[in-house]
């Protein structure tokens, strides 16, 4: 709103970007765990395969998206890439995307995903709800996930300046993070919620203070072309969710949940309301997320030398 009546900040300190996107990329590395992706090695190549599907099939859609006018492929390419949408967001202007469509399309994408999943899994799946069993598990002390989040930052930032990745603010600390948590020394902590959220609302100001009259209408014309395409993703990977079952020999309603385009808590819900096997389904979905925030910034670059940056302004 400040940024509509030109009374916002021209821009967000580039010391709480940096720290806004490492404390995103811990999040998101710490989810991983060793038992729950040994639920998918022995199938490894058909879950590797077809996470890479998911990702090529949302990539895809994401550069037809370029054909509307004021957006370019690359941003295109950001705003429907299929997985960890806050980190997407975060570094898409680092990437030369316009964060503005990106942020829009990428939440409307999970929103879309969130409130179709539990429909499609019901009337196509035939999920059925299940009472939750077992006991909640234990939750680290917020100190804990602390110290493992100033530990990550204070070696993930100088590692993603050192070896020049693309995003490498939070890459660096998302490829710690999911190192502490594959070898145990994460001690299943995760980062103190109020941290979490300041990060969060740093990236939403960095998109925040960069929209104008010009750049809402450009959003406006992109939302049909863009819930088209989400619709047509949403399709695409049910349909390897079918493969993923006949490959592994999960279920039909597990292969989908499996390879549903985002909203990853809201699959995880469904997955334990239905009774499905869990563990197999949240390994895919993480697999999914750090495969696509691995490859999607590259893929960026490149999509960016090729096609450009430019966007709305």
């Amino acid at each position: 709103m400040l940024a509509l009546l030109g009374r916002a900040p021209k821009a967000v300190p580039q010391p709480a970007t940096t720290g806004a996107q490492a404390v995103i990329g811990v999040v998101i590395g710490l989810i991983a765990q060793s038992d729950t992706l040994a639920a998918v090695a022995r199938g490894w190549l058909p879950v590797l395969g077809i996470g890479l599907a998911t990702l090529l099939a949302s990539m895809g859609a994401g550069l037809l998206m370029g054909v509307q006018r004021g957006v370019s492929p690359l941003t295109g390419l950001l705003a429907l890439t299929a997985g960890g949408a806050s980190g997407l967001v975060a570094i898409s202007r680092e990437l030369g995307g316009d964060e503005r469509v990106v942020a829009v399309v990428q939440y409307l994408r999970v929103g879309l995903v969130t409130a179709t999943m539990p429909v499609v899994a019901t009337l196509a799946f035939g999920a059925q709800h299940s009472p939750p069993g077992g006991e909640a598990a234990a939750t680290a002390p917020w100190y804990l996930g602390l110290g493992v989040l100033a530990f990550c930052c204070a070696v993930g930032i100088p590692l993603g300046v050192l070896t020049r990745v693309p995003a490498g603010a939070l890459l660096g600390p998302m490829v710690v993070a999911l190192a502490l948590a594959l070898t145990g020394w994460s001690f299943g902590s995760t980062p103190p919620s109020p941290v979490v959220d300041v990060a969060y609302a740093v990236i939403g100001w960095q998109a925040g203070v960069r929209f104008t009259r010009e750049s809402l209408r450009t959003v406006a014309r992109v939302l049909p072309l863009a819930i088209g395409l989400v619709v047509v993703i949403i399709g695409a990977c049910a349909a390897l969710g079918v493969a993923l079952s006949h490959l592994t020999g999960a279920t039909l309603l597990e292969g989908y949940l499996a390879t549903t385009p985002g909203g990853i808590y809201a699959v995880l819900a469904t997955a334990i309301s239905a009774g499905t096997n869990v563990t197999f389904v949240v390994a895919m979905q993480v697999l999914r997320v750090v495969l696509m925030l691995l490859i999607a910034p590259l893929v960026a670059r490149l999509a960016g030398r090729r096609w450009g940056t430019t966007g709305a302004d």
